[in-house]
């Protein structure tokens, strides 16, 4: 599919839900939001459908309308997989009609618009609301630049190319509040987050001749912590930072006892392939997967394979 293809599509339907992957983060939300807001202005009944919110992205809704309505078209943005619907796969998982996405690891089985040069799946959302000759305004703006800031890591990341800041500098244009959310995204940290820091840090273990380190969170760590998924959004960036590191393994477990894998590199080790061999994917640089078992079982697991891999 082009580019125009998906917005001829968009033009005839209407009545259209939104759909955002499992722990969302900025770039799900920010192309859920901007493209409900697009769709909106155009006349068109929509809604972001997510598993949850949390409070540090509110102010992606500013602007919504709340509709009410039969959904007739199903559209999901910067999902890779079935598996990352998460608590909507029963419902969604054979009902998406379009799907948008950045990740070259996508296997989804439908009318589909995949850019995996894109830096974030915001950086597509930004073309076709283009194209569509919607008003890019200020809360569209707030939009995608969250998406496009939160997954080049503020523009640090090797994923981002001139095409990212070109976009970028024109939603600066356009109103964003760019220094209001970088400040929220990267320079603000709440008590419940340094505690969980402090506690993430203590479980660090190194591999591969310090070539590798593995962290985790238990479900037990965050209920003593009373944190928040506000807390918990990026902290898998933490391995990968330590000097002469080049693949950081964070195991984050989940309600149902299974542990949500999230692996970072440097140095050209690809992630999406570590993750490819666990049924996972994402990028070269960040990917993940999910495992089940006990602590122990998954992280001796996950160190075997990245001791070979790397």
């Amino acid at each position: 599919m082009t580019i125009t293809n998906v917005c001829e599509i968009l033009k005839s339907k209407n009545n259209i839900e939104i759909l955002t992957h499992a722990s969302p983060d900025g770039d799900t939300l920010g192309c859920g939001y901007g493209l409900c807001l697009a769709l909106q202005q155009m006349g068109k009944n929509a809604r972001v459908i997510t598993e949850c919110l949390p409070e540090k992205f509110m102010y992606l809704t500013n602007g919504i309308a709340q509709q009410d309505f039969d959904a007739e078209f199903v559209v999901s943005v910067d999902i890779a997989s079935l598996t990352l619907l998460g608590t909507n796969f029963e419902k969604y998982h054979n009902k998406i009609d379009l799907c948008i996405d950045h990740h070259g690891s996508n296997s989804m089985d439908m009318n589909k618009y995949v850019d995996s040069t894109a830096a974030a799946a915001c950086e597509i959302i930004y073309q076709i609301v283009v194209e569509l000759g919607v008003e890019i305004t200020k809360e569209i703006a707030n939009c995608l630049y969250t998406g496009i800031a939160t997954d080049t890591g503020c523009f640090r990341f090797t994923n981002t190319t001139a095409r990212t800041h070109q976009i970028s500098a024109k939603l600066i244009e356009a109103g964003c509040d760019f220094a209001s959310i970088n400040k929220r995204m990267f320079d603000t940290k709440s008590k419940g987050r340094m505690a969980l820091e402090y506690s993430v840090y203590n479980t660090m273990v190194y591999f591969a001749g310090g070539k590798g380190a593995i962290m985790s969170i238990t479900q037990d760590t965050l209920n003593s912590l009373n944190v928040s998924s506000d807390d918990i959004e990026g902290i898998e960036a933490i391995p990968r930072a330590i000097e002469g590191v080049l693949m950081g393994i964070t195991l984050k477990e989940k309600e149902d006892k299974s542990f949500k894998i999230s692996v970072r590199t440097n140095d050209g080790i690809s992630a999406s392939d570590f993750c490819k061999k666990f049924d996972g994917g994402g990028h070269a640089a960040a990917a993940g997967c999910r495992l089940t078992g006990t602590l122990d079982e998954v992280r001796e697991i996950l160190i075997k394979t990245a001791e070979e891999f790397i």
